[in-house]
């Protein structure tokens, strides 16, 4: 049916279909339809952040009444540097030349770096190379792009503030891949801006044949491909005791046959839907030495009856010799909890008498060492190790399982007691 349609088309009215952007945008590309001053637009490469942002322009810049915004006469992009903005903004596939039709497409005088609109709208470009450029400007709307990317950042968005002062309600559209900047975070806690999310893989349609295939196989997982084609912000703290690259290089897909096993499990103070979560992190030891983090089947607000139900059948599944728990917020009772599960799970219980970043040192050592490996990928585990501070926290919470994680190392590659079992048949 379709095809049918499209044969009956002449080139004009397929010039005008291919050109109609709300025909083809996905539900994420329409501008939102609540109040808004800031648009962001977060997505992977490929997302189709670009076209969105184009569109949205062209569409306040011909006073198009189904995109919010209004021009009062002038509009301002932002890009890192005059040649971006030109090869992706203005010229290239999804830029502003692209999306408009011969009638209704403004000229480009590449050398006074303007965009003049046939109703007599004016954009221009700025970079932000030199924040002063936009002083003295005033517009109805702005779209920028690839903040992340800006060089003086901070600067070159406080000037754009002060330049939107145009027209009934200034309004800005934000297109970029995310970084965990402090600017984008100020972004994201402002209730006047309207937040949406793309993945590369949502845009496959319009992408090369084989393109998401590759990327995918090669990045799908790392952090680099969570940033790059999901478009999430990966955190990290510039005083963690880890670093994201030292743990790419400590993955592998396979681990070899493991002399011992470790089930560690970090539980919440608390029970239920106002607890915090319960590390549970699996580890083994191989006969080189090296401990192999196998699994981490932590629980988010889970009632004690729930995460030690998970951590004795995760003990079966791997055929694990140990449970270690800590025992600071329950005491006994953590002990008696597993064993009201499975009486003849052993169960070691530890204390912590120092803070958690003292007791993770040791262990990010041996990172460092290359004597810790992770078979296969742990997203929210990683993010936690990345983004550990001196006060014992990731990103303001406990990390619960980074306490996992450090008290099954320590069991097995740290504690001089710690003896291989026979393993079980």
């Amino acid at each position: 049916m379709r095809k049918l349609f499209l044969d009956e088309l002449d080139a004009t009215a397929l010039q005008q279909l291919k050109l109609d952007w709300p025909t083809w945008a996905r539900l994420k590309q329409r501008p939102p339809l609540s109040d808004w001053r800031t648009w962001l637009i977060l997505g992977g490469r490929g997302s189709g952040k670009t076209r969105t942002g184009a569109e949205w322009l062209k569409g306040v810049a011909l006073a198009d009444p189904h995109y919010p915004g209004s021009s009062g006469g002038r509009v301002a992009l932002i890009g890192t540097s005059y040649e971006d903005m030109r090869d992706v903004m203005v010229e290239g596939e999804s830029g502003i030349l692209a999306v408009h039709s011969k009638s209704d497409r403004p000229q480009w005088i590449s050398s006074r770096r303007e965009l003049i609109w046939p109703n007599g709208t004016i954009g221009k470009l700025f970079s932000s190379a030199n924040p002063e450029g936009l002083r003295g400007n005033q517009f109805g709307a702005s779209w920028s792009d690839e903040i992340c990317k800006w060089s003086n950042l901070e600067q070159t968005w406080d000037m754009l503030q002060f330049c939107l002062r145009l027209g009934k309600y200034p309004r800005q559209v934000v297109t970029t891949t995310p970084k965990p900047l402090k600017l984008l975070k100020k972004l994201l806690k402002d209730p006047s801006t309207v937040t949406v999310r793309s993945a590369t893989l949502e845009n496959a349609s319009n992408l090369a044949d084989g393109f998401l295939d590759y990327v995918e196989g090669i990045y799908a997982g790392t952090s680099l491909g969570r940033q790059e084609l999901d478009g999430e912000i990966i955190e990290g703290s510039e005083h963690s005791l880890w670093r994201r690259e030292r743990i790419e290089a400590s993955r592998l897909e396979h681990a070899p046959e493991l002399n011992r096993i470790v089930i560690a499990i970090d539980p919440p103070a608390g029970s239920g839907s106002r607890s915090a979560a319960c590390g549970i992190i699996a580890v083994g030891m191989a006969g080189d030495g090296i401990s192999y983090v196998i699994a981490d089947k932590t629980l988010e607000k889970a009632t004690p009856d729930k995460w030690a139900a998970q951590a004795v059948a995760l003990y079966h599944l791997l055929e694990a010799d140990l449970i270690v728990a800590e025992v600071n917020q329950g005491g006994e009772m953590v002990k008696t909890v597993l064993h009201n599960v499975d009486p003849s799970v052993p169960v070691r219980s530890v204390h912590a008498s120092r803070g958690k970043w003292i007791r993770a040192e040791p262990v990010a050592l041996l990172y460092e060492q290359s004597r810790v490996l992770h078979v296969g990928r742990f997203a929210e585990l990683e993010d936690q190790m990345c983004s550990i501070t001196p006060d014992g926290m990731a990103d303001g919470v406990s990390p619960d399982r980074v306490d996992a994680l450090v008290w099954a190392i320590t069991e097995l590659a740290l504690n001089k007691r710690a003896e291989p079992r026979v393993r079980r048949a």
